[in-house]
């Protein structure tokens, strides 16, 4: 009988069991948790990622002349023509973890949706955009594997020729930007343009021209082909088709955080910058610039002591460290290094500030230079001047406080006249002040261009062989994880140094 009673017990309690385990797994379910992300959010996040990161002030900004510190350690860079890999791999680290990743997700994930297709297209201008940043900066990268970690588990990517990468993107923004289509589905939860065809269009051509103009002295054949293809096509010409990414007190400007908080007084408007706005009587040092006037120290930069006015400023002189750069100050009348003219934080670099990616100016200059080359029709003066009033006036869209009044663009355009004989240093010089703060950009086209005329930094100390510091140098992270890949590309570009050149910069 106590057997049987036993028996009976352990069925109930397995029953009992049982019926706890009934409807455990759907219990264990979140039901609210998302099972799938519409790729659009994913071309948002790509989109957001590709503002640019705080060191480009250390090098890329640094190498051309507009910003420098006196200061070594962490901020060693283009200051002292020396390698920071600590600086150099930024860059490289954002773009490939996060825009280069998240535009192939959504170039995976629309392929073959054809309800998608303008997302698709829109995932590979973005791409393109973002590759061409990063093989302008560093030359030969992962391109054709890159951003495949999640979808195909390439770990350790190939390095592509900077050769091979160049004609793969012409032809991503030439099919991609044709097959936008305004008839099909659009994508208005898109962050850049909220899925305009048009505005998307204008950047794809705009890019494609900019891809051109890059390979004007590698191959001036493909750069003239590539160069009228582009100008068939709308371009971007007017400051509200900007690719620009804006921010907010939640998501901040790379650069502005850092000017706002640990570097706030450590960078300076560099010399050569400051005093071609000045003697030129450019407005735009009336935008940009702040100096502190009669400090002796950083926490005497207080608002009381700022001044915007352009008769004041001065750029701080190259090849200074924090010793060489106090008898400099004095020198040059200053209370001390921190009484050197800054960007304005308040206004131009703020936390909340926009960064410009590709602009209606740009894009009008390298137009200008396409008419002087013979490559496009127009009037390259009328151009030209069109180009530097747009930038004129895209200050304003940095903050109401550095808006340029139209009298002061006509009195400007009237006193520096379009000098034909002077074309092309007059076009990338405006070139070189209509990318201010967009470092990678800068850097390229003062590569390829060889303008604006720029004396070399005279640091005695400095680790390169040239004059200029030519690419950035390759992660350290790759070099210890992906090392048989970065030979490769070594071993075909040259030296992993900062003298070496890209494919194009000849």
């Amino acid at each position: 009988m106590k057997k049987n009673f036993r028996y009976t017990l352990l069925l109930l309690s397995m029953l009992a069991i049982a019926a706890c385990d009934e409807g455990f797994d759907d219990l264990n379910i979140n039901k609210t948790a998302a099972t799938s992300v519409n790729p659009v959010f994913s071309l948002n996040n790509s989109v957001i990622n590709a503002s640019f990161v705080a060191t480009t002030v250390q090098y890329e900004i640094g190498v051309v002349q507009q910003m420098i510190s006196p200061n070594s350690g962490v901020l060693t860079g283009a200051n002292f023509n020396q390698d920071n890999r600590d600086a150099t791999q930024a860059s490289w680290q954002r773009y490939y973890r996060s825009t280069i990743r998240f535009a192939v997700d959504v170039i995976v994930a629309t392929k073959d949706q054809p309800t998608r297709s303008n997302l698709y297209n829109m995932a590979r201008i973005w791409k393109a955009h973002a590759m061409m940043v990063m093989t302008d900066t560093y030359g030969d990268v992962p391109y054709f594997e890159a951003g495949k970690g999640y979808t195909d588990q390439v770990l350790l990517p190939k390095y592509d020729s900077q050769q091979s990468i160049y004609a793969d993107i012409i032809k991503e923004l030439t099919e991609a930007t044709a097959a936008l289509d305004a008839g099909k589905t659009i994508e208005t939860a898109d962050v850049l343009y909220g899925g305009n065809i048009t505005q998307w269009k204008k950047l794809g051509n705009s890019l494609l021209l900019r891809a051109g103009m890059r390979l004007v002295k590698v191959d001036a054949a493909l750069a003239q082909s590539t160069v009228q293809k582009a100008v068939q096509g709308a371009l971007i010409d007017a400051n509200a088709d900007n690719c620009v990414i804006r921010h907010d007190p939640n998501y901040v400007n790379g650069i502005g955080q850092m000017l706002n908080s640990t570097e706030a007084n450590n960078f300076y408007l560099a010399k050569p910058f400051a005093d071609h706005l000045k003697n030129t009587s450019d407005p735009r040092l009336g935008a940009i610039a702040v100096r502190y006037v009669g400090v002796k120290s950083g926490s005497e930069q207080t608002p009381a002591k700022a001044n915007i006015d352009p008769a004041v400023q001065v750029g701080m002189p190259l090849g200074l460290d924090n010793s060489t750069a106090v008898a400099q100050a004095t020198k040059d009348g200053l209370a001390s290094f921190y009484d050197y003219s800054q960007v304005d934080r308040t206004r131009m670099v703020k936390n909340t500030a926009p960064m410009f990616l590709v602009t209606a100016a740009q894009t009008q200059l390298l137009l200008a230079e396409a008419i002087q080359r013979g490559w496009a029709t127009g009037t390259i003066g009328q151009v030209f001047q069109k180009a530097v009033r747009l930038h004129m006036e895209q200050c304003a869209l940095y903050d109401a406080k550095s808006a340029i009044a139209s009298s002061a663009i006509d009195a400007y355009l009237t006193a520096n006249p379009f000098d034909a004989s002077k074309a092309l240093e007059q076009i990338n010089t405006q070139y070189w002040i209509a990318s201010f703060l967009n470092g990678p950009e800068a850097f390229a086209n003062f590569r390829r261009s060889g303008f604006p005329v720029l004396t070399p930094n005279p640091f005695p100390g400095k680790a390169i062989k040239g004059a200029f510091i030519r690419r950035l140098t390759y992660p350290n992270s790759e070099i210890s994880v992906n090392k048989a890949n970065v030979d490769q590309a070594v071993g075909r570009q040259g030296a992993d140094d900062l003298d070496s050149r890209v494919w194009w910069d000849k």
